[in-house]
């Protein structure tokens, strides 16, 4: 994806280069970057909302962390391109990825479960799915460096701050990880709706897992396809042919969990 930067307005007689993959925006997305720690450097705040009781909480915290504070006018955000910057945005270290042999190595007493995403490029689809993976307890997210969505500032925004909280790890490769993942003991199970994939609530899905979610309008490539263990499929029973992949995500990310709940239970 393209890395995307805008000159703004700093000091008299100043333009300022901005890295829009380094913003993070949105009264929630802001707050729970400072709540998980992340390196923010100044935070800007509109006027008419710095007596707001939600905005006055990250005031709060910005200042515990010593982090620097200016109050704007509106005309300060419409260089931005986010609408739904809330009258906040703060800006921060580049995103902090981890590796696959990261989240291998943090594996606990519970089966692991990884979502691998197949060269998704569009962000709010991303950023979705990083928020259902953080809230269904995930160990983390797989994605591709290239042809895909990174965490950029629209990722961060449509995580509602997962992603300040999930691992996300960035590989050159989609299949070799696959290949990597199944050497190390975990299974490998593609979202699918070819004619070789089974119901998704007949797949043993409780145990170590890394589910490959594809691109909307084009599904997992053929070798990725390939690789994977098997394929499972959510039954579409209306006319439409498809779910969004974030929807399709969440759907199969529950049932590993609803899944790994019984076995518990079991004698």
């Amino acid at each position: 994806m393209e890395h995307r930067r805008v000159k703004r307005g700093g000091r008299p007689g100043q333009r300022a280069e901005i890295d829009l993959d380094d913003v993070v925006y949105g009264v929630h997305a802001v707050e729970e970057a400072l709540t998980a720690g992340e390196e923010l450097r100044h935070l800007h705040v509109a006027d008419e909302r710095k007596r707001d009781p939600a905005v006055r909480k990250i005031l709060e915290t910005a200042r515990e962390r010593e982090i620097r504070v200016r109050f704007e006018d509106r005309g300060y955000f419409s260089q931005f391109p986010y609408k739904a910057h809330q009258g906040v945005i703060a800006f921060g270290a580049p995103f902090t990825y981890v590796t696959l042999d990261d989240l291998l190595a943090n594996r606990g007493s519970d089966p692991l479960l990884l979502v691998v995403l197949d060269h998704i490029t569009d962000p709010h689809n991303v950023g979705a799915i990083i928020r259902t993976a953080e809230s269904a307890g995930a160990n983390g997210v797989i994605m591709p460096e290239r042809r895909a969505a990174g965490v950029n500032a629209t990722v961060r925004k449509a995580a509602a701050g997962a992603a300040a909280h999930l691992p996300v790890a960035r590989v050159s490769n989609v299949a070799d990880t696959i290949r990597k993942l199944k050497k190390a003991n975990v299974w490998v199970a593609g979202a699918d709706l070819g004619p070789q994939s089974v119901d998704y609530t007949q797949a043993d899905l409780a145990r170590d897992l890394a589910l490959v979610i594809g691109a909307e309008g084009e599904g997992l490539s053929q070798l990725v396809k390939r690789e994977c263990d098997y394929l499972v499929r959510v039954p579409m029973l209306g006319k439409i042919e498809s779910l969004n992949a974030s929807v399709a995500t969440a759907i199969l990310l529950y049932e590993a969990v609803r899944q790994r709940r019984m076995r518990a239970l079991a004698p």
